[in-house]
């Protein structure tokens, strides 16, 4: 009996009975036109229909991340239909080990994903923790968790967790905008990447944040060397491939970082090999076993070593110069690593925003003088409606009094000053972080914004295809920052024509297209757009647009508003949104 393991989609038409009932005919038109939407849906994300029963569509798909994004568009389609509604359908989305039989799927894998789907409200789209722990660090959306539900003909209860709204910007998502390059790059001089680190066999899976802290840590101190270009931190976590040759071609480098790290006890064990990309040779590697209060020396003196291979010599002032500082004990900054592990998913739910501001905490008590965790505590505030933008920005100017070396810290601060309008503050430190950190696409990404609100939109396209020359892989909180741009330049084709090309719909996109399709004479496309766009978040309102499009020329602001407006947006939120009058400085 052939078996496989596939991500199992069951979408069911809502209220089919009484339609039919009211108008047989009509009903059937209508329930065929929405499931050939949601077939197109499931092909255009390489799924596959393998079974239809009466209203409902069962598909399968390799990947986790496909199926999730194609319910999620194929309820915004919905939404565009005429007649149509996106509570016309209810999805619901599983992991499992199926049996194969011809071209059906059975198992009890399939009906599991049936019965979630079958307990989920009109509109709902609603997923396993199987299947959300699978995306979770790679989705375009946030869950809410429902808890442990009872499935009818399942022993077990199991967990389950419901789509809520796309998310906004995200520090080191992990979902690039493209699979791989619009072209391979060319080779660079000077040039590396630092893989991801691993989890050497055998250690405990709460060692992930170690090993993911110590490849950011690795990048980002590199990337502060004027003489080398390092590509990003995200680039080499968006790649599938450990191939040196492989990771050359597509990033455009001449060096690979690589390696492994492991805990045991007291002793941190480090496997790291540096290759040259050309022939897949090894310059050097090593195998490192010290006192895990050493790591911070350890990564010093790695630095140190891939400085003098890649770029023959670099002073050792541009070498210190470069550090970050350190903090006085290894606790803190072991807090800090999980703390930054858990704002990486502060997207995904409340509870990884309370779980990152704890663990900076608890860094900040441990080390008093170590910079890092106040501000990133601020970026992790920022998510939630709580959140003092006074008190932020006190926070932040003493986590630069203690490190003003700080790129991230200055960005944090640039960012706090143009929301408070204070745009001659926030150019500095802007201008600040990318001095002290010029080959950090993520910085040169989000700083692309400043420029962008005041009133700059050529500065900010040039500094976003620096950060794609840096990064091919960029995640699409950043890429969407050039449709903002285009539309800042009443270049309203172009920026329709890159709106399209981004991998899934972001609520800053389509607030854009919407105010765009409307300054062309388009309403009745802005009008669709503004119905997918609340298909996808109910809350969606022009206030989102007032806390988050900070213009120096509140003129841009007001006028997009009005746009989205005329087109059918509401003025203010339809329902209460904890979180969504935050300011997500991340």
């Amino acid at each position: 009996m052939q078996r496989k393991l596939a991500t199992i989609m069951v979408g069911d038409f809502v209220g089919s009975t009484p339609a039919m009932a009211t108008d047989e005919e009509g009903a059937i038109t209508r329930i065929g036109t929405v499931l050939d939407t949601v077939r197109t849906v499931v092909q255009r994300h390489d799924g596959r229909v393998f079974g239809t029963a009466g209203d409902a569509l069962l598909a399968e798909f390799a990947s986790p991340v496909n199926a999730l994004r194609s319910a999620i568009e194929a309820r915004a389609e919905i939404t565009a239909l005429p007649g149509s509604s996106g509570g016309d359908m209810r999805f619901g989305l599983h992991l499992a080990d199926v049996v194969v039989v011809g071209s059906d799927l059975r198992g009890d894998g399939v009906n599991i994903a049936a019965r979630i789907e079958a307990s989920a409200p009109p509109g709902a789209i609603e997923v396993s923790e199987l299947l959300y722990d699978q995306v979770r660090r790679v989705s375009p959306c946030g869950f809410e968790d429902v808890g442990e539900r009872r499935l009818k003909g399942i022993i077990e209860p199991m967990r389950i967790y419901r789509v809520t709204e796309l998310m906004d910007r995200h520090v080191f998502q992990f979902a690039p905008t493209r699979s791989v390059p619009g072209a391979a790059p060319s080779l660079r001089s000077n040039s590396i990447a630092v893989a991801r680190f691993d989890v050497a066999p055998g250690a405990v899976a709460d060692q992930c944040f170690l090993a993911e802290g110590i490849t950011d840590d690795l990048t980002l101190e590199l990337s502060r060397l004027k003489g080398l270009f390092v590509s990003s931190r995200s680039a080499a976590a968006a790649l599938t491939t450990k191939d040196p040759v492989e990771i050359g071609r597509l990033l455009g480098v001449g060096y690979v970082i690589s390696g492994s790290i492991r805990q045991a006890g007291d002793d941190l064990r480090i496997n790291i090999a540096l290759a040259e990309t050309g022939e897949r040779l090894v310059i050097w590697s090593d195998r490192i076993k010290r006192p895990f209060r050493e790591l911070l020396d350890v990564l010093d003196e790695i630095i140190v070593r891939v400085a003098a291979t890649v770029s023959g010599r670099i002073e050792q002032s541009e070498l210190a110069a470069a550090r970050l500082k350190r903090p006085e004990n290894m606790t803190a900054y072991e807090y800090y690593l999980r703390g930054l592990d858990h704002h990486r998913l502060s997207g995904v739910s409340d509870f990884h925003i309370h779980e990152a501001m704890t663990w900076f905490e608890r860094s900040m008590a441990a080390d008093p003088g170590f910079g890092r965790p106040f501000a990133m505590h601020v970026c992790s505030w920022s998510n939630l409606a709580s959140f003092d933008i006074n008190k932020a920005e006190q926070q932040v100017a003493h986590a630069l009094a203690l490190d003003p070396s700080d790129p991230e810290a200055h960005r944090i601060m640039g960012a706090i000053k143009m929301k408070s309008a204070d745009f001659v503050s926030a150019r500095y430190h802007h201008i600040r972080a990318h001095e002290l950190a010029p080959n950090d696409a993520y910085i040169l990404g989000r700083s692309a914004a400043f420029y962008v609100y005041a009133g700059e939109a050529e500065h900010a396209l040039e500094m976003l295809d620096r950060a794609e020359t840096l990064d091919p892989f960029l995640p699409v909180w950043i890429t969407e920052e050039r449709v903002a741009a285009l539309y800042a330049l009443n270049r309203f084709e172009e920026m329709m024509r890159v709106a399209v090309t981004l991998p899934f719909q972001t609520r800053r996109k389509s607030l854009y297209q919407v105010a765009a399709n409307m300054a062309c004479g388009d309403a009745e496309r802005a009008k669709l757009l503004v119905r997918q766009a609340l298909s996808l978040d109910p809350a969606l309102s022009a206030a989102y647009i007032r806390m988050q499009e900070t213009y120096a020329d509140q003129s841009v602001t007001e006028t997009i508003i009005a746009r989205n407006c005329d087109a059918g947006l509401p003025p203010t939120p339809r329902k209460s949104a904890a979180g969504k009058n935050s300011l997500s400085l991340r």
